[in-house]
């Protein structure tokens, strides 16, 4: 198997019905992307490919084909990833943290198409992004804020 991961193709020796987050995890030692469900209903696992929110741990790795998979190793080197990680970090969204990855990742998935969401469409995009501490009010004003530095900085990349 072949795969494109933050920018770097990757071969490994895996069946094809291996999910994408054990591919990262115990082969290519990208631990950021978390185990949470395995069912695909908690969000810890998200990445993205070709810049769409993808759960890692239901998606097969040979349906990545040719598709660049981020991570959040690599979602600072992005400008809604600069972003939304000051933000993160200046909102203090964190609490326990376990599920922040999939949090950032679903978070610049959303920026990357809606540079400006309001609250509807934040609660719709992360509506499958799970934290147990309870987070939400502070990951939506992360979100806002990241969005209006992105604006205010004309959206560099």
């Amino acid at each position: 198997m072949q795969i494109q991961v933050n920018g770097k193709k990757h071969e490994f020796d895996v069946d094809p019905d291996t999910p994408l987050l054990w591919v990262l995890r115990d082969v290519l030692n990208l631990t950021g992307t978390k185990f949470g469900c395995g069912a695909a209903l908690c969000g810890a696992c998200t990445v993205m490919v070709d810049g769409v929110a993808r759960r890692s741990c239901v998606t097969a790795v040979a349906d990545i084909g040719d598709g660049e998979v981020t991570t959040i190793e690599k979602l600072g080197d992005t400008g809604p990833g600069r972003a939304l990680q000051k933000a993160w970090l200046e909102v203090d969204v964190v609490q326990c943290g376990y599920c922040q990855s999939g949090q950032l990742m679903q978070a610049a998935a959303l920026l990357e198409v809606n540079d400006q969401p309001d609250d509807a469409a934040i609660d719709d995009a992360m509506a499958g992004n799970i934290c147990r501490c309870g987070t939400y009010p502070r990951i939506r004003t992360a979100i806002k804020q990241a969005a209006a530095d992105l604006k205010s900085n004309s959206g560099r990349r």
